[in-house]
């Protein structure tokens, strides 16, 4: 089913306008067949709208689509058979219970009633909603409901899949499980085009990455070697009462296999390569009447490749989708 270089994704030149909002702008990518990959990026950085093209749901401006070898630009429905959605909104008919939604869907994918009544119940079972099947869907708690969407968007177990923000707005057991089902889905060899605001999660999942910010994707590697060049960094953090140019710079005379970066109201980030003795560190500050309320070992990771190579702060995001409220504009 895969293309050029074993892609089942082929991107080209995408772009889309919203009035005078730029919401992709050129973007080029592949996604290799059976591979997890990763699209990170704050809201409103392109990253649904690029999902929504690709899907059918969303007409290009420009540039051109291929999935699974069949040419999708003119006919942007045309591989959809191949593909399974989650959107970051349930898609779901609330006055149906959870069994009918998930027989609906199959019948929408042209399953037959007893293959996809008996899909229906064992998705329910993976997901943990068997004793919630008979109840509509409205009644479902955030958690729930995002797990029936995923359940429907799976029904047909179709070889591609698309997930926008699949934990986004649920409970930490929820969000465990479905990055369980993900990974288990990904052993099972389909293809998951991934898109979320947690870095955290896109390092545990993904094995290719692509950062997008303002529309163009900054950068887009293996995951393995976006770390690289963070390994064999030794960071501390610590937790102090007062931190200003002056004593940065006095630490560096001090210490001049360091560097050090005020990161934070009362808090100093340590770097280097080699290993950080946290005693002279504090001695050092103590003599000068600053107190060090903690110091603690980071160990680099996703977060900092995705902070140097787009300047934008993970905890930012993270904020930035909570005040959303889970609502998303055109280009989010």
């Amino acid at each position: 089913m895969s293309s050029r270089n074993g892609a089942i994704i082929e991107v080209t030149g995408l772009t889309k306008r919203y009035g005078e909002v730029l919401a992709v702008d050129d973007i080029s990518f592949d996604v290799i067949e059976g591979e997890v990959f990763g699209f990170l990026g704050p809201n409103g950085a392109g990253k649904t709208t690029t999902i929504n093209m690709l899907t059918g749901l969303g007409r290009l401006d420009r540039g051109t689509v291929r999935i699974g070898g069949i040419e999708c630009t003119q006919n942007p429905k045309a591989a959809q058979h191949l593909l399974g959605i989650v959107p970051d909104e349930s898609n779901l008919y609330p006055e149906l219970t959870g069994f009918e939604n998930l027989s609906f869907c199959g019948a929408l994918y042209g399953m037959r009633r007893s293959e996809r009544e008996g899909r229906a119940r064992d998705l329910l079972k993976v997901f943990g909603l068997t004793d919630a099947a008979d109840r509509k869907f409205e009644t479902y708690s955030k958690g729930m409901k995002r797990k029936l969407t995923f359940a429907a968007g799976i029904v047909h177990e179709p070889p591609i899949l698309f997930l926008d923000e699949p934990t986004t707005r649920i409970d930490v057991a929820s969000a465990r499980q479905v990055r369980q089902i993900v990974s288990d889905l990904h052993r099972q060899g389909v293809t998951i085009f991934f898109t979320t605001h947690y870095i955290e999660e896109a390092e545990r999942l993904c094995e290719r990455i692509a950062f997008i910010v303002n529309g163009r994707i900054v950068k887009a590697e293996r995951t393995s070697d976006l770390l690289q060049p963070v390994k064999g960094r030794n960071v501390l953090l610590l937790s102090v009462s007062g931190f200003g140019d002056d004593l940065r710079d006095a630490m560096t005379a001090a210490f001049p296999a360091y560097l050090f970066e005020s990161v934070g109201r009362g808090q100093i980030r340590v770097e280097s390569t080699d290993t950080i003795n946290v005693a002279p560190l504090t001695r050092f500050l103590d003599e000068r009447g600053i107190q060090v309320a903690e110091a603690r070992r980071h160990l680099p990771s996703l977060e900092d490749i995705f902070v140097e190579v787009t300047g934008i702060e993970a905890d930012l995001m993270k904020r930035d989708k909570e005040r959303a409220g889970g609502g998303r504009g055109a280009n989010s």
